[in-house]
């Protein structure tokens, strides 16, 4: 089971990320916002591709579910962290921090 605090570890320990506020909520970022926790640490949104969303929802309903507006419709996914094991947060973590990395960085991984 995953909490907030294992969030915020694994998400601080990507390179170059930061946390700042976002409304009521905590943002992890590179260049852009990748995920933000909420208030409480039970839950988060992640930005995924709308494709990696789809499949998170699918293969994890129980973990994951798409932000119920047009925000989740870009990939912002909701994640219920008690529903994820260390490493699946890990993953999920990696994922989107790729996505919010600077285009120069992104096609040095290349």
């Amino acid at each position: 089971m995953a909490t907030g605090a294992d969030l915020r570890r694994i998400a601080l320990s990507l390179s170059e990320t930061t946390e700042a506020p976002h409304f009521d909520r905590a943002a992890f970022k590179v260049a852009r916002i990748y995920v933000t926790l909420a208030a409480d640490g039970k839950t988060a949104n992640f930005k995924f591709t709308p494709d990696e969303q789809e499949l998170k929802c699918v293969v994890a309903p129980e973990a994951f579910a798409p932000v119920p507006n047009a925000w989740g419709k870009q990939g912002w996914t909701t994640a219920t962290l008690a529903k994820l094991t260390p490493g699946e947060l890990k993953s999920a973590l990696e994922t989107a921090w790729r996505h919010a990395l600077p285009k120069a960085r992104k096609s040095k991984r290349d």
